[in-house]
């Protein structure tokens, strides 16, 4: 075992791979709440029960995708990285294509497997690297930022902290009202927990938000700690259903969805890739060793999650948590697996989660995922539009394609005009055509 991770040439031992995969996986645990509540619709009133995805089959979908994912990135790439359903693809998958769009959900998850299936495509012949390195860095920060706060729309609006408001679309909610109180208790201890840099703040933030909430009748008590792992017949293979209707898949809508769903798991796989090796030193030459097997991975944990029964699965920024703690080998990975796996085994906890309890871990991701504003040159004004219409149409239209698709197409708009043409890339305008044919046949 310490032979094949290499724990000598990377001056590991056991002893700091088990803590930093413990920590790993308290950084990220709160996914298994946030994800099933997210795919629910949770939250949402006036919702058939036929768009919302059975809460229990996702949670463990949701720990089932992690520990596939997370184990193959370990034993197969052997990097200390965690992967999961993606935060900001749950919520596109939600609430653009089933909630907005009225994509089925069933239909939703054929789109999650299509993109599984390209990635791995476009990983083994090399054109990944073509498509990433044509989209420019200021967009494809814009898109991680108004993600981030789409996210936090979507918490304030859940926890009762955002409402609806005739005159002016939407005000502050009511603010002496119970659950928002909670929500916003849970926030104020997440915050602090995070501030002081505290290992599994956004996790712990939630736990003790739920228990506050048990103690004070505000949300429901659990029937017991452990049960039988509930089962995912709702979910399980639904992946495959839409296959019976081809009408489904051969649209223009189909395409955007799994090429959305392609676009943003690239990136954000991409980003998180170099951010982790950056921490743990395993850039050589510029060059992330073995990052093929990395990006394969990621892409088998997306089809093995599609067939489970979830969102988008993707690489975990969270994993940083693990590799400051002393993960440096995929072992690290392979105990964060195994956590993930037993989870499954406490779902009755699951009810304690209510949209109070987790909308302030969507706010504080969606925080920190704004953070990649600052990488944005907003004094160049050609820049500054596309970037500025991509993060701010996502929240207002509560749509995430819909944001991508406004940027992208006054990118090459605006740059042109600049007299920046020869900084273009040929793919942005192969983009343009298809966004503007999204907003002629799929927009309504």
């Amino acid at each position: 075992m310490k032979k094949y991770f290499d724990f000598k040439g990377h001056g590991t031992n056991y002893r700091r791979e088990i803590i930093g995969g413990l920590t790993t996986f308290l950084s990220m645990a709160y996914i298994l709440a946030v994800n099933p509540s997210m795919l629910s619709l949770q939250g949402i009133d006036g919702v058939p029960d036929d768009m919302k995805m059975d809460m229990n089959a996702v949670f463990v979908a949701t720990a089932l995708a992690a520990f596939v994912g997370t184990m193959i990135m370990g034993i197969f790439a052997r990097y200390p990285i965690a992967l999961a359903p993606g935060m900001g693809l749950n919520a596109f998958f939600a609430f653009s294509v089933v909630l907005t769009m009225g994509i089925p959900w069933q239909t939703a998850l054929t789109g999650v497997l299509f993109s599984g299936l390209i990635f791995v495509i476009l990983t083994v012949t090399g054109l990944r690297e073509y498509i990433i390195n044509s989209i420019p860095m200021e967009m494809k920060m814009a898109v991680s930022a108004g993600i981030g706060f789409f996210i936090t729309f979507v918490g304030l609006q859940g926890a009762g902290i955002i409402a609806a408001d005739e005159a002016t679309l939407v005000s502050l909610g009511p603010v002496h009202d119970s659950g928002v109180l909670l929500a916003g208790f849970g926030l104020l201890v997440t915050v602090i927990l995070m501030a002081k840099k505290t290992p599994g703040a956004i996790f712990i933030g939630m736990i003790i938000t739920a228990v506050a909430g048990v103690l004070l009748n505000l949300v429901p008590m659990p029937e017991g700690m452990v049960s039988a792992v509930p089962s995912m017949e709702p979910t399980f293979g639904a992946a495959f259903e839409a296959f019976s209707e081809p009408s489904q898949l051969l649209n223009t809508q189909f395409l955007i969805v799994v090429l959305t769903f392609l676009f943003v798991d690239f990136f954000d796989t991409a980003g998180t890739l170099v951010g982790v090796a950056s921490q743990a030193n395993f850039i050589k030459d510029n060059k992330l060793p073995r990052a093929n097997r990395a990006l394969l991975s990621d892409a088998a944990a997306t089809i093995a999650g599609s067939i489970f029964g979830t969102s988008t699965t993707t690489s975990y920024v969270e994993s940083t948590a693990g590799v400051a703690a002393g993960a440096r080998t995929g072992f690290a990975s392979v105990v964060t697996a195994l956590l993930f796996l037993s989870a499954i085994f406490f779902s009755p906890l699951l009810v304690t989660f209510t949209s109070e309890v987790t909308a302030p871990a969507l706010i504080i991701v969606g925080a920190l995922m704004a953070s990649n504003l600052t990488k944005i040159p907003f004094n160049q004004f050609e820049i500054a539009v596309p970037a500025f219409l991509t993060v701010f149409m996502m929240p207002l239209s509560y749509s995430i394609a819909t944001g991508i698709a406004v940027g992208f197409i006054f990118y090459p708009v605006t740059m042109i005009m600049a007299g920046r043409r020869k900084e273009i890339h040929p793919m942005m305008y192969w983009l343009f055509v298809i966004f503007i044919l999204y907003f002629i046949f799929v927009s309504e």
